[in-house]
C-alpha cells in the first residue's frame, strides 16, 4: 500500500530536518497563510524531498550547492543541518562548498563555510580535520 502524500511529508522532515533550532521556513510559511503553508511543505517536503531517484545525500549536497553559489546562508544553514542528518560528512560539506567558489565566488564560499562552522559547532561536531591532498608527480 501506498503511503500518503501527508505521511511522506511527516516522514522525510523528520528525517531531514530533526533537531533544528529556531525557525523553520513551515513555521514562517504558516505564520502567514496557513493554507499555502500545507500546499507548500507537501509539494517541497513530501514530494521533491522524499523522492528516490537519487539518495537523500546527494540532494543535500546539491542543495548546499546552489545555495551556497546563490549567497542564501539562513536556507543554507537549514540544509546543512539537513545534510548532516541523511549522513552527509562535514568534509563532504566543505569540498561542495569549496567546488561552488569557480561558479559563485569566493565570498559566496566563505559565507557558505562561515555557516558550516557555526553549524558544526551547534552540533559540537567542530573541529574537522582538513582534507589531506594527495602527493603530486
Amino acid at each position: 500500500m501506498e503511503k500518503t502524500l501527508k505521511e511522506k511529508t511527516r516522514e522525510t522532515a523528520a528525517l531531514y530536518f530533526k533537531d533544528i533550532k529556531g525557525e523553520r521556513p513551515y513555521d514562517l510559511w504558516k505564520a502567514f497563510d496557513k493554507d499555502l503553508a500545507k500546499d507548500l511543505s507537501l509539494f517541497i517536503t513530501g514530494q521533491m524531498y522524499a523522492r528516490e531517484k537519487i539518495p537523500h545525500t546527494t540532494r543535500q549536497l546539491i542543495t548546499v550547492a546552489a545555495l551556497t553559489v546563490l549567497s542564501r546562508t539562513d536556507e543554507l544553514a537549514l540544509h546543512i543541518h539537513a545534510a548532516l542528518n541523511v549522513g552527509c560528512k562535514p568534509e563532504e560539506i566543505a569540498e561542495v562548498i569549496f567546488q561552488t567558489a569557480v561558479y559563485g565566488g569566493i565570498p559566496a564560499t566563505n559565507g557558505a563555510l562561515k555557516t558550516l562552522k557555526i553549524v558544526l559547532e551547534e552540533k559540537n561536531m567542530w573541529k574537522i580535520e582538513p582534507l589531506k591532498r594527495e602527493p603530486k608527480g
